[in-house]
């Protein structure tokens, strides 16, 4: 079965966009034990593709490969030791591991060429992808094609990262540094916990009206928190992975302060705390680096569709462009320069 795919086929360069087919496995199936087939709808752009086709991810040894971590789709075929009932359901696809098996990955291959792609346990730039059962979390039909992408990524890290490694507090300050897709949703998670101040600082004054949209209280140029006299915050969230913003941000921690980092600096960079002292100032202060705010898909992908039905998520802030696969270059270009917040690839 052949169908399209966004392929990295040389670091630093542009995807291209192939047709592709999956491996047979036996009785003529495309799965293999504890993997499902999803016809994928929508897949959102993460900065972690920026990582990959960087090579800051160790996958320089698998190209070409598939991108995306992040989708919507609907479950077309199972294989051994997966329910049939998943046929013909709506599914989150995430990186997190969730229930079920974590299976390896049939080989796919360029239509015509016979070359093997690599790929990991879950892909979603992609029309059509053989992922494993504990990648794909089951959500009712009336779920949007939008929050289903951002639950496989954007907006579960943020809600993950503010809920159980901030563990952010009625009245709490926080700060979150870069208003991209996981930074626009670090702001409503800070709101639905009661946190004040929420103080939004990105290098792109254009994305103030999306931060305040959100809710955040205040907005400031990431030049402006270098320049200003340090101010104290109970929490303080980089998506940026800059390691300027780092060190300046550790300084501003309060007592019982926590800095969690969710941007990757790149390989081989280094962070200095400035003043080591002043981590033992009050009650100490905490640094931790996240994996996707620790969320719990099979657990917590209901909670929080259960947020969106009552109103309390709102998508509007969030996304800012919505391109078909053939403008994936477009998006992460848009990713890359900081003029985005989450950008969503449809697939059909």
């Amino acid at each position: 079965m052949s169908h399209k795919a966004a392929i990295l086929t040389q670091l630093n360069s542009p995807l291209e966009i192939w047709d592709i087919e999956h491996a047979s496995t036996s009785f003529g199936k495309t799965c293999a034990t504890g993997q499902v087939r999803v016809e994928m709808l929508m897949s959102g752009i993460c900065g972690s593709q920026l990582q990959e086709i960087a090579g800051n991810k160790g996958n320089a040894g698998f190209i070409p490969h598939l991108l995306g971590h992040e989708g919507c789709g609907i479950v077309r075929e199972v294989g051994a030791g997966v329910n049939v009932q998943l046929i013909g359901k709506k599914v989150v696809c995430h990186w997190r591991k969730g229930e079920g098996s974590d299976a390896y990955l049939t080989a796919r291959y360029e239509t015509g060429g016979g070359r093997t792609l690599g790929g990991g346990h879950v892909t979603t730039l992609c029309e059509s992808a053989v992922v494993s059962r504990n990648r794909v979390t089951v959500v009712d039909d009336d779920v949007p094609m939008e929050l289903c992408a951002l639950l496989g990524c954007g907006l579960s890290t943020a809600l993950g990262t503010v809920e159980q490694e901030a563990k952010l507090k009625f009245g709490e300050s926080i700060l979150i540094i870069g208003c991209g897709g996981v930074g626009m949703n670090l702001i409503q998670a800070a709101k639905l916990s009661c946190a004040f101040p929420i103080v939004a600082c990105d290098v792109n004054l254009d994305k103030k009206s999306a931060a305040m949209y959100n809710q955040a209280t205040h907005y400031i140029n990431i030049s402006e928190l270098f320049e200003h006299p340090v101010e104290k915050y109970d929490v303080i969230v980089d998506t940026t992975g800059n390691i300027q913003a780092i060190e300046d941000g550790i300084q501003r921690l309060a007592s019982g302060g926590r800095f969690i980092m969710v941007g990757q600096p790149k390989p081989g960079q280094s962070y200095r705390v400035l003043s080591a002292l002043d981590m033992f100032f009050g009650e100490g202060k905490t640094i931790i680096a996240t994996q996707g705010g620790g969320f719990r898909p099979h657990l917590d992908i209901p909670r929080y569709v259960n947020l969106w039905r009552s109103g309390l998520l709102d998508l509007t802030g969030t996304i800012s462009h919505k391109l078909p696969l053939e403008q994936i270059n477009d998006g992460i270009d848009l990713v890359r320069n900081g003029l985005a917040g989450r950008v969503m690839i449809s697939l059909k």
